[in-house]
């Protein structure tokens, strides 16, 4: 489907004519903030910048963090500590990339809510959706690894109870528990392994983000009413919509800044809230923890695994992921009605120009009829 239409950049001065030739980079970015966005968008559509920042945050912050941490099992936990004690604002650094993992999980979890409530897995947006969960599956896998590069209590034996679920996946499980690994337990070389796929996935996740930007300018926002932006003409689509810039950044900007007072409070004043004592104390082999939790936002997974065995949970998650979030199909529940409007004007219409509304959809007072 084609985009919406909209004006386009055009470049006026020599300088621009000639980038634009070669590297029309300013054209995209142009397209990019400008383009059109339902009139209708509630504050549940706030989540993408979050998202942005995260992303960012965590990267930022994770590179900082790499150059001062060591990938060995001897060294792992004592390297941790350096950070926090010895490097200048080693401990800040931590905070915010520990409890940055917590802000994305929260708001991709509510990136996920309101695309089921409002239907955004349909069509034409399948394609968005699929790269959207590819997204949340590196999430999930590059935040589990993250969390074993402490190499506290709850790092290592997590990560020999995850690994092992592996090996219960009839016939390859084994191979790919032990190439996992690196060996027949946890070790060295799993938390190599660990530390190279904890950096790498990040990149990975920073492109399918661009490719998921690129499906949804293409296909365009879906909103509240499930209406389609019309299409035929330019003057048509901006009947149903706005530019994203200024309207909706300064809106996305305005939930970024309170979300972000939050989040400075509690790196500031309680940032091991969300964490686990046990994580400070360096992990050994020998000492199995009286409770093994994952982070909260593996729970719900974790609750699945202590409700089955082990083989039955890699069923049951293998049909989790290809017949539910993926396909979405079984949230056919949350269908909108058969009778709805056409266009975005229409339903506002609908709504308000009812009792007293004027055919423009805004309340007016009824002409007085005086008495005789």
């Amino acid at each position: 489907m084609a985009g919406i239409p909209h004006d386009h950049y055009e470049p006026k001065t020599k300088g621009e004519k000639w980038l634009s030739s070669r590297l029309p980079i300013v054209g995209l970015l142009y397209d990019t903030i400008m383009i059109p966005t339902p009139k209708n968008l509630n504050w549940m559509w706030i989540w993408g910048i979050v998202l942005t920042f995260c992303l960012a945050l965590q990267i930022i912050t994770g590179i900082v963090l790499v150059m001062h941490y060591t990938p060995h099992v001897d060294m792992a936990f004592a390297s941790v500590e350096h950070i926090m004690r010895n490097v200048n604002g080693g401990h800040m650094i931590r905070y915010l990339h520990q409890n940055g993992a917590s802000l994305f999980f929260i708001a991709v979890y509510a990136h996920i809510f309101r695309g089921l409530y409002y239907g955004s897995y349909k069509a034409p947006r399948e394609i968005t959706w699929i790269i959207g969960m590819l997204i949340y599956l590196l999430m999930m896998g590059t935040a589990f690894m993250g969390y074993v590069l402490p190499w506290g209590q709850m790092s290592f034996w997590g990560a020999t109870v995850i690994t092992g679920l592996f090996g219960a996946i009839p016939f390859i499980g084994e191979p790919i528990q032990t190439l996992l690994l690196g060996g027949p337990a946890v070790d060295n070389a799993t938390l190599n392994r660990f530390f190279s796929l904890h950096y790498l996935f990040p990149f990975l996740i920073a492109g399918l983000v661009i490719v998921h930007i690129w499906a949804f300018h293409t296909t365009g926002n879906n909103n509240p009413t499930g209406v389609e932006v019309r299409r035929t003409s330019k003057a048509e689509a901006e009947k149903d919509t706005v530019s994203f810039w200024p309207y909706f950044v300064i809106k996305d900007l305005f939930a970024l800044a309170v979300l972000l007072a939050v989040f400075f409070a509690i790196v500031g004043f309680m940032p091991n809230y969300l964490g686990h004592p046990d994580n400070y104390i360096e992990a050994n082999p020998l000492s199995t923890p009286a409770h093994i939790v994952p982070e909260w936002y593996f729970l719900p997974f974790y609750a699945i695994l202590r409700a089955f065995t082990a083989e039955v949970w890699v069923v049951q998650f293998a049909s989790f992921i290809t017949g539910g979030i993926i396909d979405a199909k079984f949230f056919g529940v949350i269908e909108k009605p058969n009778a709805q409007p056409t266009t975005i004007e229409e339903d506002f219409n609908n709504k308000y120009s009812k009792d007293g509304g004027n055919s423009d959809g805004f309340y007016s007072k009824p002409d007085a009829t005086p008495a005789e």
